[in-house]
């Protein structure tokens, strides 16, 4: 390519320009996009909820881990690039399609629709790496998203094969997902250019945080989606309503345990350190996937648990329910610990606590409103304590 048509499809004036520790401001096109997200996270909950076996939570987990990465890794380019300016604008409209494929795609990603969910995916992937890496040329970042690039690219080799070969897909696709989510902890390193040092990736972690919360809304709106669509089309009997409310003031409490301490927490940390790449790495594109993924998980919780309110839960009911949590607080305590340098006690003790009631209903074969009102007190519990402990240190 001349350096005038660079210049013209990916001009540098794309880049945000940002003075001292200015955090980039959050737009009104990250927002827009952030919509297909909405729809993705409804296909995802719609697929757990018609797959509930080992293989299907697999599959669903494994489909989750391609839209996470998708949206994460476009969270951290508009780090640098200005999605109001008129190229940085058409690229989140070019990735926006892709997400828009993937969602479409996701009901039938391991059967018909395969080319489709890894089309769009590899073609997001390779886009954005690549048009950062134009954007950034002669810098140092621009050779980190090259490098960033070809991982993908080693990845998409899975992705593709996997979309080729449906006897072998689900194992091609957990392998690309392994490479595509190890990549960062090994630098991108590739051979004769060595790994990128985290030193090299200037980020804004404030602006990232922010993106991170919008996304644990939109998981957290799509439990509102799923009860109230069940609600509008299910008799109100008084054991469906209780039921709704147990739902309810679980989605509450989840968000309560996340905007009011976690979130707090990450906030103070990230205005105060240096190291905002290590941070964000590990406490949101890693600990922030595993939050979003129990949100996501616990909204079909409550939705099974609000249709079958007395029935005895069957046991992929329970492993749904108990995952939901377990998983937000695994990705807390890896959240606390990287921001706080300490996991917090109460998060161990609830994640046992869970436990313990997840085999209860088992053994005991307790109702959809015994086994929702155990969580909901257990995570009641833990936000009471954790309230507490934040007016002692306060």
């Amino acid at each position: 390519m001349t350096p005038s048509f660079l210049h013209w499809i990916v001009p540098t004036g794309a880049l945000r320009k940002l003075e001292g520790e200015e955090a980039p401001h959050v737009t009104n096109m990250e927002l827009f996009f952030d919509l297909v997200y909405v729809f993705s996270i409804i296909q995802l909950s719609h697929y757990l909820l018609a797959h509930q076996t080992a293989i299907g939570a697999l599959e669903a987990f494994t489909l989750f881990a391609a839209v996470w990465w998708s949206w994460n890794y476009t969270a951290w380019a508009t780090n640098w690039v200005n999605p109001d300016h008129l190229s940085g604008r058409i690229l989140m409209i070019a990735l926006m399609a892709c997400a828009l494929a993937m969602a479409i795609a996701m009901p039938s990603a391991f059967t018909a629709k395969a080319g489709l969910f890894v089309g769009a995916y590899v073609v997001m992937a390779l886009l954005r790496a690549f048009y950062m890496a134009l954007v950034f040329r002669g810098s140092r970042m621009g050779r980190n998203y090259a490098q960033l690039g070809l991982w993908s690219a080693l990845s998409s080799v899975f992705w593709i094969a996997g979309a080729a070969f449906a006897e072998c897909r689900l194992i091609l696709w957990v392998i690309a997902v392994l490479v595509d989510y190890a990549a960062p902890y090994f630098g991108f390193w590739l051979p004769r250019l060595g790994a990128t040092p985290m030193a090299t990736w200037p980020l804004r972690g404030l602006h990232l945080l922010e993106r991170n919360q919008q996304v644990f809304i939109i998981a957290l709106g799509e439990s509102i989606l799923l009860l109230g669509g069940l609600l509008s089309h299910q008799t109100l009997t008084p054991a469906t309503v209780l039921a709704a409310v147990l739902g309810f003031l679980m989605i509450v409490s989840l968000w309560w345990l996340y905007f009011v301490h976690a979130t707090e927490t990450g906030e103070r940390r990230f205005s105060s350190a240096s190291d905002h790449t290590r941070l964000a790495r590990a406490g949101l594109a890693y600990a922030h996937g595993i939050m979003v993924c129990g949100a996501i998980t616990m909204a079909v919780a409550i939705e099974e648990i609000v249709a079958h309110p007395t029935a005895a839960v069957h046991l992929p009911a329970v492993i749904i329910a108990i995952a939901g949590p377990t998983l937000y607080l695994v990705g807390g305590m890896v959240f606390f610990r990287v921001m706080a340098q300490r996991v917090p006690w109460v998060y161990g003790v609830a994640t046992a606590l869970l436990m313990v009631i997840g085999y209860l209903a088992i053994a005991l074969h307790l109702s959809g409103l015994v086994l929702g009102g155990g969580i909901l007190l257990i995570l009641l519990m833990l936000a009471t304590v954790m309230q507490l402990e934040c007016e002692k240190e306060g």
